[in-house]
């Protein structure tokens, strides 16, 4: 049991330190709160195959390292990825063999995507309402922000940033125990 934690301990601070690294090399696309770092939620992803306590720790982990790097706004929505990172690690750990069914695993992506959006339109939303910023005013452009760049914006890369995940992971699971990997290979086998 503690070489397990051990090594849930050790894979959480690299994805962590993996994670806090991406939006430093990256190429970003920054509007306002909204801002698109190719990969940059990847790290976050991988956690959610192995559990939803790698997958808490992590996104609290790089939650505090946007702190201490970005925007306050850009913080806060990361933190929020705690929701959707322990919700879908959860279902992974329940439905591991979704991730050998191309086109569930894809509408389950949608799902997280969906999730993942809506919770950072509303810390966005909240951000501003609260008088987060001052220099925003609340007509049409809020709208667009809101339902424009952090909606679908965030949809779409998390779309994307899920995928690069599961092509990174996938092959690794053939020569790296990955928990859900494992898990749905001993099902399809046991049937």
């Amino acid at each position: 049991m503690k070489r397990n934690s051990v090594q849930q301990l050790t894979l959480s601070a690299l994805l962590i330190a993996v994670g806090v690294l991406i939006p430093v090399v990256m190429p970003s696309i920054i509007i306002g709160p909204a801002s698109f770092t190719l990969a940059s939620h990847v790290p976050l992803f991988v956690a959610m195959f192995f559990s939803p306590r790698v997958a808490t720790v992590v996104a609290l982990g790089t939650a505090f390292g946007f702190l201490l790097t970005a925007p306050f706004i850009i913080a806060l929505r990361a933190l929020s990825h705690l929701v959707f990172a322990v919700l879908g690690a959860w279902y992974l750990q329940k439905w591991p063999n979704i991730v050998k069914q191309p086109s569930k695993f894809q509408l389950y992506n949608i799902v997280i995507a969906f999730i993942h959006a809506t919770i950072e339109m509303l810390v966005v939303a909240a951000f501003f309402l609260l008088g987060g910023n001052t220099q925003v005013s609340y007509d049409g452009s809020m709208l667009m922000l809101l339902f424009g760049f952090i909606g679908i914006g965030g949809f779409l890369h998390s779309l994307i940033d899920y995928n690069i995940a599961f092509f990174v992971v996938n092959p690794l699971s053939k020569v790296y125990e990955i928990p859900v990997f494992k898990k749905a290979k001993r099902r399809i086998i046991g049937r």
